[in-house]
């Protein structure tokens, strides 16, 4: 087995969300998937496998330390670009295709970056009471803050905030423990003429129920981005930054092209073929 450092969604050095790539785990079965993934400590780890659909260029299973997901944004952009730089080849020129828990993803190049189709959302629509209270309690915003609150989900199970500034995104202090699992976020607009115009926190339950933040997401950002366009707060593209709090300086990019969200970032390898025992 194979082990690649790559980082996503970076707007310089080190600065995105670290993923860890597997090569070669076909002999792993779920529950060692997991246990590297914790032992490795970061936000998900995806193990490459050879593809069981006709139409898929490969397969990835996704783990985070609490389990396994159906999808998930920075692991899919990571992944591809692990992949590619492997020496995989697609079907399709410029079109890679990704088999995974929620069925086929499109990736494609995006200029010098790689972007990924955003899946159809899962639940939409505003959130219940029960919900919003439970959210506004774990992440301390106060209700006057808040200018939507609605149902992001695409595999995460993202419940959103819409606040009416990013300072007040930047400022909430989040509770330090969730129910397992719990997928919360926030999302503000920053002030005109910066290289962003929406910021972005995200907060996810480890398998202890300590309540982490997330340095940069892209399952997140596809659906935020489809809230945005739908609920015309956006036009054609934008930019959205995520990871301040933590000490990243994500930047996702997201845009609207040929009747679908597409979700785009800076992915570099950071260590290429590091090699893992067989256990």
């Amino acid at each position: 087995m194979l082990l690649d450092l790559v980082d996503v969604f970076g707007s310089g050095p080190l600065s995105g969300n670290p993923l860890a790539v597997v090569r070669g785990g076909e002999e792993l079965d779920a529950a060692g998937m997991l246990r590297l993934t914790r032992w490795l400590g970061f936000s998900e780890t995806t193990f490459l496998l050879p593809p069981t659909d006709p139409e898929a260029d490969y397969k990835v299973r996704i783990f985070y330390p609490a389990g396994e997901l159906p999808f998930a944004g920075h692991p899919t952009l990571g992944t591809a670009h692990a992949w590619l730089a492997a020496g995989g080849t697609p079907k399709a020129p410029g079109r890679i295709v990704q088999e995974c828990g929620i069925g086929l993803v499109e990736v494609r190049q995006d200029a010098d970056r790689l972007a990924f189709k955003a899946p159809p959302l899962i639940r939409s629509g505003p959130l219940g009471d029960a919900d919003r209270a439970e959210v506004l309690q774990l992440t301390g915003v106060s209700q006057d803050q808040v200018v939507a609150a609605v149902h992001a989900s695409n595999g995460p199970a993202w419940r959103l905030l819409h606040l009416e500034t990013a300072e007040a995104v930047l400022a909430a202090e989040p509770a330090s423990r969730a129910p397992v699992p719990t997928d919360v976020a926030l999302l503000g607009p920053r002030a005109p003429g910066g290289p962003a115009q929406w910021e972005v926190r995200a907060f996810f339950a480890d398998p202890t129920g300590r309540l982490c933040e997330d340095p940069v997401t892209g399952s997140l950002n596809a659906a935020v981005a489809q809230y945005l366009f739908g609920a015309g707060l956006a036009q054609g593209s934008y930019i959205a930054a995520q990871g301040r709090k933590v000490g990243a300086d994500g930047q996702v990019h997201c845009s609207q092209a040929d009747d679908a969200v597409w979700v785009a970032g800076n992915v570099v390898t950071v260590s290429a073929g590091g090699e893992l025992p067989a256990w």
